[in-house]
């Protein structure tokens, strides 16, 4: 099943603004709507908030799916920490991501196989909050046994080297620790990096400007 093209980026400001993000990441609603405006030109190209400024945990509750909010697993109260790696993020609050893909050709691969296959192909692993950013403005870039990883966004930890966790974005099934009345919603959650996935992609992007 193919993915709409996303909103103008006219429009994907005004989501945010209507969601009480500019709030969030201490900017004002003219803020999002001169961006927008001045970027008019870039056709299908996500407007995102850089992390320092909409972590994850503030933006997941924003998320909706069959009227239920989105959430973050029980076990991630760490999400923030999970930062960009080895990524040119642009020193800006606002900033465009073009070309953004779920990667469904690579379901069933472990985050060590597909980073390698993504920037050989000269792409760019999505980030998290990226990711949140993709569905708070097309809700259909998660369907069911569709989703997708962000793996962009890594922990480091104290000795230096990787936390084996990575995020990824899917629809909760309501079981476990979720909670039957979460049956259905968006939610933030892990996958180990050597493990496979047959109904999660890889989210990735041509470029950031």
């Amino acid at each position: 099943m193919s993915i709409a093209a996303l909103p103008s980026l006219e429009d994907q400001a005004d989501r945010l603004i209507a969601l009480g993000v500019p709030e969030i990441a201490q900017l004002s609603a003219d803020d999002l709507r001169t961006f927008a405006a001045a970027h008019s030109d870039v056709d299908g190209a996500l407007l995102a908030i850089h992390p320092d400024r909409a972590p994850a945990s503030a933006l997941s509750p924003l998320l909706r799916r069959e009227g239920k909010a989105g959430f973050v697993v029980t076990d991630m109260t760490d999400v923030d920490q999970f930062a960009p790696h080895d990524i040119d993020l642009p020193d800006a609050p606002l900033y465009l991501v073009t070309g953004v893909d779920r990667g469904d050709e690579m379901a069933n691969w472990s985050p060590e196989e597909a980073l390698p296959a993504i920037t050989k192909a000269g792409r760019s692993p999505l980030l998290l909050t990226e990711g949140i950013h993709w569905v708070l403005q097309q809700p259909s870039a998660l369907e069911r046994n569709q989703c997708f990883m962000t793996i962009g966004s890594r922990l480091r930890k104290e000795n230096g080297k990787f936390d084996a966790r990575t995020p990824a974005l899917w629809i909760s099934n309501g079981t476990g620790r979720d909670g039957s009345e979460r049956r259905g919603a968006p939610k933030v959650g892990w996958c180990w990096w050597g493990n496979r996935h047959t109904w999660l992609g890889f989210g990735s992007a041509a470029a950031r400007r």
